[in-house]
């Protein structure tokens, strides 16, 4: 019972670090570089704040042993991938086709938690699962359009979500080994080593002409967003993680409201009170979802 109380505020972290990465897919488009380099900044600008975090919170940065640098390897891979076919996806097709194929690693990695487990979801967290479903759609409805010229933009936002879901995997893998800020510093390194020469390859502006954007989605996106997210899911079952997640297009449906003015419908808020459902009734304590939470990572 000491240790779950020592990490009450893991949700928490998991919800406020979602949030914050929901803002990324619109700092990317006010960043004035081109989207490999976007997210190469996203990565490299963080790596100096997340070092002296670690210093100050005693999470010295240090060299794993040869499998766990797989681990993280395999963790920078994935994420890496996922931004760049990610940020190229935004620019092919609607915001809103982006966002919503870009979170199939929600459902993905809750799936992935539930078979973690052997088991299948009870009935509360089924309704969960399903309200969660119901409240994306509904959020992503007015903007979501299937058509011939968004196919390619799709199809890379969708492959961005399964590869998401890959480094999520090995993240939560990684946590039973390393501290949080040890991971991302580490994972983030890599990750910029290999989005810098994709970059180059395609002959992206590099260099932003205002920095502001750039430093600003390494601070959301990176140093908060991703840094509660790694910290929360070393505590928080895939499942719960999952369907946080999903409250990015919900601040997505906000962003655009509040930065291009367009308009929510009622059917918007009627999306969002049902992924507001859908999390409480996950947190509701049962025994199928005390075992997932302590099950070994």
């Amino acid at each position: 019972m000491r240790a779950h109380d020592d990490h009450r505020f893991a949700f928490l972290a998991v919800l406020v670090g979602s949030c914050s990465l929901a803002f990324g897919p619109w700092l990317v488009r006010l960043s004035g570089t081109g989207p490999v380099a976007a997210g190469f900044w996203r990565l490299a600008l963080a790596l100096p704040f997340l070092f002296v975090i670690a210093a100050m919170t005693r999470q010295a940065v240090h060299w794993p042993g040869r499998r766990l640098a797989l681990l993280v390897a395999a963790a920078a891979f994935f994420f890496a991938a996922d931004l760049a076919l990610w940020h190229v996806g935004i620019h092919l097709t609607k915001l809103g086709n982006a966002t919503l194929f870009g979170n199939v690693s929600s459902f993905a990695f809750a799936g992935w938690g539930l078979w973690l487990v052997r088991q299948w979801p009870s009935r509360t967290q089924g309704l969960a699962i399903g309200l969660a479903a119901v409240g994306a759609a509904l959020l992503m409805g007015s903007s979501f359009e299937l058509s011939p010229r968004n196919f390619a933009g799709d199809i890379l936002c969708l492959l961005a979500g399964l590869l998401y879901t890959g480094y999520l995997i090995a993240v939560q893998k990684g946590r039973g080994s390393l501290k949080p800020l040890p991971l991302l510093f580490l994972s983030s390194l890599f990750g910029a080593a290999m989005l810098l020469p994709i970059s180059f390859l395609a002959g992206e502006q590099i260099i932003p002409n205002d920095w502001t954007y750039v430093f600003l989605l390494a601070l959301g996106s990176q140093v908060i967003g991703q840094g509660l997210l790694v910290y929360g899911i070393g505590h928080v079952p895939p499942l719960i993680v999952g369907l946080v997640l999903l409250t990015q297009p919900a601040i997505s449906a906000f962003v655009g409201w509040v930065a291009y003015r367009e308009t929510l419908r009622p059917i918007d808020f009627f999306g969002a009170v049902a992924l507001g459902a859908a999390l409480v009734l996950v947190r509701l304590p049962e025994r199928g979802l005390r075992r997932m939470a302590d099950q070994p990572s």
